[in-house]
């Protein structure tokens, strides 16, 4: 039986990366998933692949720092699948890995307008939904730099530890009206974000100075994050909020 069977999810910077991973292997269990992201182009290529598989998907194009963009988000999915029982807070960015004083008030808020910001607006706009409908679930992908920071990502290291403890402070709020809210952490992964989290560029060897940090020798994959995913927003996990999975191959021992 899927795991998801029945479940309308939304999953944000879903139209690449972790998150098409993630929006994937959801349609793959059984859900309607809502692709969302700032590429509409891309949202549209991962929510067609779903249906090519057989699954359910549509797209929609969401800038999640922007409360507009989040409240249509939700509208699409609720005129497209009539429900929504799970949202996967993906969509991120980073500054570029540099020394502190090197990053620029512009990217500083666009870390936390991207990373954090988006929090608050999904917050505001599902919990009135989730509510009505008596539950639902929020997966918010954080990062193990936010528990276990690098140098040279001061700033995205903060942006991803206000998204883990705000998650674990939105779980103690909400658990009475059967809103669950949990953080997945990746490691670094091959993704488009990979040479700037890594301030160098993506060659072997300079790959090879990351994966010596990770006692299983490898980085994260979408299918790692997916997995985890899948497990906090499943029925399996219905006891489960406020927890964080660290998906790190060991980083953060």
């Amino acid at each position: 039986m899927t795991r998801l069977a029945g479940k309308v999810a939304v999953v944000t910077g879903g139209g690449s990366g972790f998150g098409e991973g993630i929006a994937h292997t959801f349609a793959r269990e059984g859900a309607s998933v809502m692709v969302a992201d700032l590429n509409l182009d891309a949202a549209h290529r991962v929510a067609a692949a779903i249906r090519d598989a057989g699954g359910k998907a549509d797209a929609v194009r969401a800038d999640v720092s922007q409360g507009d963009d989040v409240a249509a988000m939700r509208d699409a999915t609720l005129t497209a699948f009539g429900d929504v029982h799970c949202v996967v807070n993906n969509a991120g960015t980073t500054h570029r890995n540099k020394p502190i004083l090197e990053v620029t008030e512009e990217e500083f808020d666009r870390v936390y307008a991207v990373n954090v910001k988006s929090i608050y607006w999904s917050a505001h706009h599902f919990i009135p939904h989730f509510r009505q409908r008596g539950g639902g679930n929020f997966v918010n992908v954080a990062s193990t730099a936010g528990i276990r920071p690098r140098p040279g990502l001061v700033w995205y290291n903060g942006s991803k530890g206000a998204v883990i403890v705000a998650s674990k402070a939105m779980a103690a709020e909400l658990g009475p009206d059967n809103i669950r809210v949990n953080c997945v952490n990746p490691v670094i992964g091959a993704t488009g974000l990979l040479e700037q989290f890594m301030g160098v560029p993506d060659t072997p060897e300079n790959r090879a100075r990351f994966l010596a940090t990770i006692p299983m020798g490898r980085m994260s994959t979408p299918r790692d994050v997916a997995n985890a995913c899948l497990y906090l927003a499943s029925d399996d996990a219905s006891f489960i909020t406020g927890t964080c999975i660290e998906v790190d191959g060991g980083r953060c021992v």
